[in-house]
């Protein structure tokens, strides 16, 4: 067997292997076999890229091996949970950013990568290609950028609008396409590097009005993106990995960004037009009802009921993440099935700033896979429930989205948790959730607030269980 159909077949194994671990990523209790697969991949991918005969020199390639290795190990080990959704839109950035580079170095030394045609000029299907690639790939480097400086607190989450911004935005894109069609025309230099500044300020612009309320489906929406990039330049690079690669996880993306949008009742192009939770004046009436009165109570308060309670669903939410809870959570879990009390948790398909968030936080904790229910299997079990325990789950449980057609949050199905009997609201204060409304149900007359840090509450229930 020559060298290149043993690289074929190579790519071949390593995207048998992709596609079994997003298989694997769909569960909880598959995915660290999903993982382990997705890194083989990965592994003989880029084996099999870097023994390729076509290389000649390995110096620069070692050393952002190890430069690159040395900084994901340093990333890896001291990343919180809590700070998982900016780095992920971080590291879209980087891939959109490498799409731009491999198509300008393309652009720039068309011989090197036989692109070129028999009079010299780059192939039209060539041009096509690496247009795309970079454009998609600007789009989503400035777009994750903005995200990131969002979800970290750089910037305000709140949107950024202005006047005309949708018409500007849809002017661009247009603009865009056009020097993509004219860069096919004539391949000079202003045409492609026009075409990736005006990509940088499309993502910009494009992100900038979105709130944060959104921000699960911008996170999976431009790891799409990224993925759509890394197909375009396989192309333009003729490596079949790339291609095979990028589109999975292109349509992998698009595909939760819909589940995203259908957990919010919301559109995709909703979100694109941006401004969930950016309405100033509901905000403002979030904020006035602070002053209403609400029933406060304490740790062993909270253990009594519970413990003398049949069945109590815990909802995770944000705040937990922040406290580092789930540890603490896990046990007040086990204590409480000790006690005889059956346990559940409720997950919301946009708990937390990126999918899966809530999910994942339990797993690390070693809380059961057979304890843990999305919002369709669950929310029917609330009415029979004594106790529904929130933890930092604000805005998905919000019956506002329910009852005020006036609400930014109307129409997204939320976590039914009103229909316990005793709701037990951990929450540090009265601040309004994420998309800058009020929680109707801090209020209910069956709602006792636990104020305080999420993580010292439930060590504070903890010790009075026991």
């Amino acid at each position: 067997m020559d060298m290149q159909n043993m690289t074929a077949l190579a790519y071949l194994v390593a995207a048998v292997l992709f596609v079994l671990a997003l298989r694997g990523l769909s569960s909880p209790e598959t995915s660290r076999a999903g993982n382990m697969m997705g890194m083989l991949g990965m592994a003989i991918a880029v084996g099999t890229t870097i023994l390729s005969p076509e290389i000649t020199s390995y110096g620069w390639i070692i050393g952002s091996v190890v430069v690159g290795g040395a900084v994901g190990l340093l990333i890896a080990s001291r990343i919180a949970m809590t700070a998982m959704p900016q780095l992920v839109a971080a590291f879209h950035s980087l891939v959109g950013l490498a799409a731009v580079l491999v198509a300008g170095a393309a652009y720039a030394n068309p011989a090197s990568f036989d692109l070129l045609d028999a009079a010299g000029r780059i192939f039209v299907a060539s041009r096509v290609e690496m247009s795309l690639g970079a454009m998609i790939g600007a789009i989503t480097f400035s777009g994750s950028v903005i995200a990131f400086a969002k979800l970290q607190g750089l910037v305000s989450g709140k949107p950024v609008v202005f006047a005309g911004q949708h018409w500007l935005n849809a002017l661009l894109g247009v603009a865009a396409l056009g020097l993509v069609a004219y860069f096919c025309v004539d391949q000079s230099p202003w045409v492609f590097w026009s075409l990736v500044a005006l990509a940088f300020v499309l993502g910009f612009l494009l992100i900038i009005p979105i709130g944060g309320a959104d921000m699960p489906v911008v996170v999976s929406m431009l790891n799409s993106y990224s993925g759509w990039a890394a197909a375009g330049i396989g192309f333009t690079l003729h490596n079949s990995a790339l291609i095979i690669t990028g589109a999975l996880v292109g349509s992998s993306g698009a595909i939760l960004s819909y589940i995203m949008c259908k957990g919010m009742n919301r559109s995709f192009f909703n979100v694109i037009l941006g401004g969930f939770g950016g309405d100033s004046s509901a905000a403002g009436a979030g904020g006035a009802e602070e002053d209403r009165p609400v029933k406060q109570g304490s740790a062993e308060d909270a253990a009594f009921i519970m413990k003398n309670a049949g069945s109590v669903i815990i909802v995770p939410g944000y705040g937990m993440a922040v406290a580092q809870a789930q540890h603490a959570l896990r046990e007040m879990g086990d204590e409480l099935k000790k006690a005889g009390v059956k346990v559940s948790y409720a997950i919301h398909p946009v708990a937390g700033r990126m999918p899966g968030h809530m999910n994942v936080l339990l797993a690390e904790a070693n809380v059961s896979y057979d304890e843990v229910f999305e919002l369709e299997d669950i929310n029917s079990e609330f009415q029979q429930a004594d106790v529904a325990f929130v933890i930092g789950a604000n805005d998905v449980t919000n019956p506002a989205a329910k009852s005020d057609p006036t609400s930014p949050i109307y129409g997204m199905p939320i976590l039914e948790v009103e229909k316990a009997k005793t709701v037990l609201f951990v929450k540090r204060g009265m601040a309004s959730g994420y998309a800058g409304v009020q929680n109707e149900l801090f209020f209910r007359d069956n709602t006792m607030m636990l104020f305080g840090d999420a993580k010292k509450m439930v060590e504070s229930v903890l010790r009075s269980l026991d």
